[in-house]
């Protein structure tokens, strides 16, 4: 989840989102799948959320990045794609208001300051809900939850699948981040063992030097997936959630005096998860599951 920006220049990429409605990276043949039996959603099954009426709006203007894959990026057509961007356009095709939709690509730091300006009517761009930021705007129900994983090597997995077998065991974790406070506190029969960096995690799960890791099942994902683990490891156990630790999820977020703009996405983001539509986004992007 984005703390804090990163870009150092300003990127301004506007664009109509029916340019965007074909554009997108990593395909993978999931994308199709049902929605699995798996994935986390925020809403009750019998939930009822109202569609709000958008006719009076004259523009829904989605604020993003561009420098964080794969929720944003840019792609090798020069285009503005990713997991929010694709999550966008679905939004905007449930509510029947494309031709009102634009997304614009701002260096992190500046999306606030945007939307308090009246520059955009949304973020979406994996910002962490804080209280204060909570005190002065509005947050849809979230998306998509982040969970910690466990990681084991795949040669010496443990014969048992849950957090059990890893009693007594050495368990890698990143000093002083939420996931070793986590660990200790839900785990406390496994033996923490602190690395400085996540980099010096992974490398030390690759060479034996613990059993296991425990950190973002996002990092781990794409770790385990790529070539830099030179296929040694795999997620172990797990999902686990807690909004203590690891907050409440990706949202979107909205000015306070735009109540209606609100309404209307989180009405969205319900149809968009009982269809399975959400899900099938997921899975375009994730196709190692990080639940």
């Amino acid at each position: 989840m984005r703390q804090g920006g990163i870009s150092s220049r300003k990127i301004c990429v506007l664009v109509a989102l029916c340019v965007l409605m074909g554009s997108a990276l990593g395909r993978a043949a999931a994308a199709d799948t049902a929605r699995p039996a798996a994935f986390p959603t925020s809403f009750d099954s019998r939930e009822r959320i109202p569609k709000p009426d958008l006719s009076t709006v004259a523009r829904v203007r989605f604020l993003t990045t561009v420098d964080f894959p794969p929720f944003n990026f840019i792609d090798q057509t020069g285009k503005l794609a990713g997991f929010h961007i694709d999550l966008v356009r679905e939004i905007c095709k449930e509510l029947d208001i494309i031709a009102k939709c634009q997304i614009q690509a701002l260096p992190f730091a500046e999306l606030r300051g945007s939307l308090t300006e009246d520059a955009g009517e949304a973020v979406v761009a994996g910002m962490a809900v804080t209280t204060g930021l909570r005190r002065d705007f509005a947050f849809s129900r979230p998306y998509l939850r982040l969970p910690a994983r466990f990681a084991v090597r795949a040669n010496a997995a443990p014969a048992t699948g849950t957090a059990a077998a890893l009693a007594g065991r050495p368990v890698g974790v990143v000093a002083g981040s939420v996931h070793e406070a986590m660990l200790k506190a839900y785990f406390p029969t496994l033996s923490p063992v602190p690395f400085a960096t996540l980099a010096d995690m992974q490398s030390g799960l690759a060479a034996g030097k613990v059993d296991a890791a425990f950190g973002d099942g996002l990092q781990m994902a794409f770790w385990i997936g790529g070539p830099g683990a030179g296929n040694c490891c795999r997620l172990f156990d797990g999902p686990y959630f807690s909004d203590a630790f690891l907050g409440e999820g990706l949202t979107i977020m909205t000015r306070k005096d735009e109540p209606a703009i609100g309404g209307a996405i989180d009405h969205a983001l319900l149809a968009l998860s009982r269809s399975g539509r959400l899900a099938e986004i997921y899975l375009r992007y994730f196709p190692i599951g990080i639940y």
